[in-house]
């Protein structure tokens, strides 16, 4: 059984993209109900596949937190959402959303957590001269980057490695960690 599921988002949505289009294929039986960004300018909400999905753009320059909670909160209720998935959703979500929300936030992290936490951790994967990198599909919890693991995935880093050529490499393997974990998570669900 599926999702009704909310993607967040707040740049290029490529995982978003890849999320949608498995929906649209119903290689997940799960449906997306709601994309939510908080930077109204994302690339990602002019992406074609999302034009017949509802978008909730919340402003934080124009909203306070208190207002930003209750207006993301409103919306996921009244859109029956089951399951929301971070897909490069750049706020720190507070505890208290996080906590009414318990099991049932993902997110999806570049790096082979618990290593490499928080921002840039692909150029710290280099920095540390680790010899292999990855992704992370974990469940949100009051701690940047420190919830329960779903799944992972590797690649080999190589000696003449880059930030950006690391993070090409990482990005490919997160579009299929998501969609594996989403269809593991409806088939417990089912």
């Amino acid at each position: 059984m599926g999702f009704k599921l909310a993607i967040f988002i707040s740049g290029r949505g490529s995982n978003m993209k890849e999320i949608v289009r498995a929906c649209q294929r119903k290689e997940l039986k799960s449906s997306i109900e709601l994309i939510v960004s908080n930077n109204i300018k994302a690339p990602g909400l002019l992406i074609p596949e999302i034009k017949k999905i509802p978008i909730l753009t919340l402003d934080e320059s124009n909203l306070n937190n208190k207002e930003f909670y209750l207006l993301l909160e409103k919306s996921l209720i009244n859109s029956g959402i089951e399951l929301i998935c971070l897909a490069g959703f750049m706020k720190v979500l507070d505890k208290a959303f996080v906590n009414k929300w318990k099991n049932k936030i993902i997110n999806i992290h570049p790096s082979l957590l618990p290593a490499f936490k928080g921002l840039k951790p692909q150029l710290n994967a280099i920095k540390s001269k680790v010899k292999y990198a990855g992704c992370t599909v974990h469940y949100v919890n009051e701690k940047i980057d420190s919830g329960n693991i779903i799944d992972q995935d590797i690649v080999k880093v190589d000696l003449d490695e880059n930030e950006t050529s690391l993070s090409k490499k990482i990005l490919k393997k997160e579009h299929k960690l998501y969609i594996k974990v989403i269809k593991y998570l409806e088939d417990c669900h089912g």
